[in-house]
């Protein structure tokens, strides 16, 4: 009797232990389906298989990075693939330098990759505040006919991100969600300033928020910014057009002394390999690529105009 009693009870622990198990993986699997809801793409449940990696990258240092540079620069691809085509073109250009040159410059194939990641991502992120940039007269005269037709700062922003073209809409429309939820005119159009740096876009900031605090003549003060940044848009293509010469000529530079590599080691095969192992070679070679990055710096320095 007691055999059978410790049976049927054994039986009802197993029972109960795989009933108990059974809910807590429904919990699990219910209580992580409802996280990557909240915190993640609407789409996350059945998502594909891109997306589930992509989630996993961006909890990572580097993906966090990638995913803001990616926002700052208004690139919507997804930064799981970013990384990795940065991955493969690194690896394509490793191979390429191997067997065109030297394997030594393989590893230059893979830092060139890394570098040029960061480079995209800096002209897009340059682009967009230049395009926005160049809509700002077009934001301040829009602003200033809703406000003389007697409309908030807030209704007018909303119109802005209604009428006008990206960047700008994207910008205005986040402006206005952050207000409608709560946030102040000041921290919502500094978000803007830090996102975009620069000094018309701080002119018109400032503008805005000192209007909305002593209550001056915003109307006068828009279309006046609204002329100015018109002519300083006009002056600041000029001065593009007159250094693209000098910046499309040290490009050329470098990539003229990269083929005479190639086209020494095309000649007699094997030259490169051969100077990469002797000190003197080594020597040679951290002297030019020494003298081609401070010649790439210093054309940047003199060329570069500030935002």
């Amino acid at each position: 009797m007691s055999m059978v009693l410790i049976l049927l009870a054994t039986l009802a622990s197993t029972v109960l232990f795989v009933a108990g198990a059974r809910n807590l993986v429904e919990a699990s699997t219910w209580q992580r389906q409802l996280s990557e809801l909240v915190y993640d793409d609407p789409d996350a449940v059945g998502s594909t298989t891109v997306q589930r990696y992509d989630r996993r990258f961006r909890r990572t240092r580097l993906g966090q990075w990638v995913t803001h540079q990616l926002v700052l620069s208004g690139i919507a691809h997804p930064p799981v693939l970013v990384a990795g085509a940065t991955l493969l073109g690194g690896l394509v250009a490793a191979y390429v330098l191997t067997k065109l040159m030297a394997p030594v410059f393989g590893v230059l194939g893979l830092v060139a990759a890394a570098q040029g990641l960061r480079v995209f991502l800096a002209r897009a992120r340059d682009k967009r505040r230049e395009d926005f940039i160049g809509q700002m007269p077009e934001l301040a005269r829009v602003l200033a006919n809703a406000t003389s037709a007697g409309l908030s700062i807030r209704t007018a922003i909303e119109m802005a991100g209604e009428e006008l073209a990206e960047p700008a809409a994207t910008e205005m429309r986040r402006v206005a969600s952050a207000m409608t939820f709560g946030a102040t005119l000041e921290k919502s159009l500094d978000e803007v300033n830090r996102r975009l740096p620069s000094r018309e876009i701080a002119v018109l900031v400032s503008t805005l928020l000192i209007s909305a605090r002593s209550g001056g003549s915003l109307v006068s003060s828009l279309r006046d910014i609204a002329d100015t940044l018109e002519t300083r848009k006009e002056t600041r293509r000029e001065i593009r057009t007159l250094l693209a010469q000098s910046v499309v000529t040290g490009y050329m530079v470098v990539a003229m002394g990269v083929g005479l590599l190639v086209m020494i080691n095309a000649l007699r095969p094997g030259t490169i390999n051969l100077m990469t192992r002797t000190l003197l070679g080594q020597g040679a070679f951290v002297v030019a690529g020494l003298l081609y990055a401070a010649g790439l710096l210093a054309i940047g320095r003199t060329t570069r105009i500030d935002p």
